[in-house]
């Protein structure tokens, strides 16, 4: 006889269950260890009777061996079906065990957790209760730099973690608005995708990476302009590091066909020289900051080399 197994994610709102999932319900018994599972209401207004029972993995077991019997999966309950499957094992005639999904997890939906755990610390701890947007930007500005380090190492399994520790700042300070949630700065987002897509997501050809980029500032061009902000430096973030800054402002100025003249003999002294390198570093196609970094790097490495020689 077989044990059904039917699982649900929580990521899924309770009731919206697949077609072989509502079958499999209907095929016998149901059996659950949960009296606050949250499909239970709306199994019962489909008419479905289950049974609260419980949890024993062999007393389950030796049940399916004699009967066909559909079993609720708790949400987290992979210790205790994997305690049947060694019950059924040792049983003399072992019942054969079905596994049905009943809902299962799109992309993404483990932002839902993310967001989940950080309503229940914002109300239940008392550190991140009183943080605001303000006392966050050190760790934002942190997490930021740590996955730009990852990168530039070149470690993409610590990549992983680090994107998880940025993504906390971001579901941290959506949580921290008042005017808004997490759903809106993802609706945001989507809804500005979408528009500056116009060759994925409308009738826009774009045959070329160049084209695209193209396609992407005049949009950009017409969104300031609604907004009544016509200048093409506009939006860029002059706390950003002094040489990604001046790189930024000089590539937006060359788009808007500034002429060369302007970048020449800026500030005095050092500044001027820094400036001038960050001119040059871009007219070579390199990026100035990255250069330096990796400069920056390789002292690093000279002086710690320098440290254990020396003792």
């Amino acid at each position: 006889m077989p044990l059904i197994v039917v699982t649900t994610s929580p990521r899924v709102a309770p009731g919206l269950l697949s077609h072989q999932a509502w079958q499999a319900l209907r095929s016998g018994p149901v059996l659950t260890g949960s009296g606050s599972h949250p499909q239970l209401p709306y199994l019962a207004e489909a008419g479905i009777e289950v049974e609260v029972v419980e949890p024993d993995a062999r007393a389950l077991a030796v049940r399916a061996a004699g009967e066909s019997v559909v079993w609720l999966s708790e949400q987290d309950g992979e210790d205790f079906m994997r305690a049947v499957g060694h019950a059924a094992v040792a049983l003399d005639e072992p019942p054969l065990i079905e596994v049905v999904p009943g809902s299962y997890d799109l992309p993404g939906a483990r932002v839902l957790d993310l967001v989940a755990v950080m309503d229940r610390l914002r109300t239940e701890c008392p550190w991140d209760r009183k943080q605001t947007h303000e006392t966050l930007v050190p760790y934002l500005l942190e997490e930021a730099y740590e996955v730009l380090e990852t990168i530039e190492q070149g470690d993409y399994p610590a990549l992983r973690e680090e994107l998880g520790d940025l993504l906390l700042q971001v579901v941290f300070h959506a949580r921290v608005a008042e005017g808004f949630d997490m759903d809106d700065v993802a609706a945001g987002i989507v809804e500005k995708l979408v528009r500056r897509h116009p060759h994925v997501f409308g009738s826009v050809r774009a045959e070329s990476a160049d084209e695209v980029n193209d396609n992407w500032e005049a949009i950009k061009a017409a969104e300031r302009a609604a907004k009544g902000r016509e200048s093409v430096l506009e939006g860029v973030p002059m706390g950003q590091p002094a040489l990604s800054l001046a790189a930024q402002l000089m590539r937006r100025a060359e788009r808007a066909g500034a002429p060369e003249s302007l970048s020449a003999a800026i500030g005095q002294g050092v500044a001027r020289e820094l400036f001038d390198l960050v001119r040059r570093a871009a007219e070579a196609g390199l990026d100035a900051e990255a250069e330096l970094r990796a400069a920056a790097r390789s002292y690093r490495d000279r002086v710690r080399t320098w440290e254990s020689t020396t003792g």
